[in-house]
């Protein structure tokens, strides 16, 4: 029986569809099937290999609209296909923008003992398909490449011929093809003639989420985290507004992480604020708006909690996957 390789369809850039050739950021994302992205593609069978493709559109969405509900169906269908024993691998076709935040969400809510040995790898693209050279094509079959290699593991992200972890990838730039980073460490290794050059093992971009049941991402609104950012004059009015009463049909604030300065420094106005709303139970967390690096926890006592070396948006992601369970 021949092996499957799943390409999960959630619409973007890499889907998106402009009037000109030559328009390359007036377009509209999410307008092209999974399916009708992988016939475009004309040596994709021979890249799978012995691998037979399997396609499912799971949502049609630009990334920047990206949803609890796009979320939950995606991971519940990631987990489904992981499960079934003649699935090898998964490829999942997104947006750029929030591309990292959802390999993050995966690479904590799928069964650590599954991506073990089935990967999971998110590609996008900068242009559009419509484009007069598209680089979704050459994204998907750099994505493949990293799929059917036996060391791949975890959540990755490919994109420009880099294979990046879920959890240090960033997008640091609007426009340009190789629009992610990952800080620090650098790339995991990098996709040439679709053959994987690994700089490191792909186990050690990732650290197991304990595990997660599924069941906890509920249909409804899910904790509601917020993110501040420090700056100079930064003051706690954005921080004593988001704990103040909510307006009619919103839910309460239950966390919030803050952006600090540096080595997550926080103005003392700021600071008082979110003490304050720590206090009265609202959970904070402290991060570094700083691209690279990670807050170095002090030895004071009554410090705020840092990130673990995660970037605001997926520290958000981690408490808010925290406070529901």
């Amino acid at each position: 029986m021949l092996k499957k390789l799943v390409f999960l369809g959630m619409g973007g850039t890499i889907a998106g569809t402009a009037q000109s050739m030559a328009d390359n950021v007036g377009y509209k994302a999410a307008q092209k099937g999974v399916e009708q992205l992988l016939e475009a593609i004309p040596t994709l069978r021979a890249a799978l290999g012995d691998l037979q493709p399997k396609t499912e559109q799971v949502a049609q969405v630009d990334s920047k609209d990206m949803g609890w509900s796009h979320w939950r169906a995606l991971a519940f269908r990631a987990q489904q296909y992981l499960e079934s024993s003649d699935v090898a691998a998964l490829v999942i076709t997104h947006g750029t923008d929030t591309l990292e935040e959802t390999a993050f969400f995966l690479s904590q809510v799928l069964a650590p003992a599954l991506i073990a040995r089935k990967p999971v790898v998110l590609t996008c693209a900068m242009r559009p398909a419509s484009s007069m050279s598209p680089d979704g094509p050459q994204n998907v079959l750099d994505a493949v490449a990293v799929a059917r290699s036996d060391r791949a593991a975890g959540v990755l992200v490919v994109c420009a011929g880099a294979v990046h972890a879920a959890r240090a990838v960033q997008k640091v730039h609007p426009y340009r093809l190789n629009a992610f980073d990952s800080g620090d460490g650098g790339p995991l290794g990098f996709v040439e003639e679709g053959v994987v050059r690994w700089r490191h093992s792909a186990a050690d971009g990732y650290s197991p989420a304990q595990a997660f049941s599924l069941e906890h991402l509920s249909d409804d609104q899910w904790p509601r985290v917020e993110i501040v950012m420090n700056f100079a004059g930064a003051s706690g009015a954005v921080v004593r507004a988001l704990v103040a009463t909510p307006a009619q049909g919103d839910p309460p604030v239950r966390g919030i992480v803050v952006a600090g300065t540096g080595n997550g420094s926080i103005h003392e106005d700021l600071e008082a604020a979110l003490r304050d709303a720590q206090h009265i139970g609202v959970r904070i967390v402290r991060a570094t708006r700083c691209p690279q690096g990670a807050v170095v926890p002090g030895s004071a006592p009554l410090e705020l909690p840092h990130s673990d070396g995660l970037s605001p948006v997926k520290a958000r992601i981690a408490l808010m996957l925290d406070l529901m369970q």
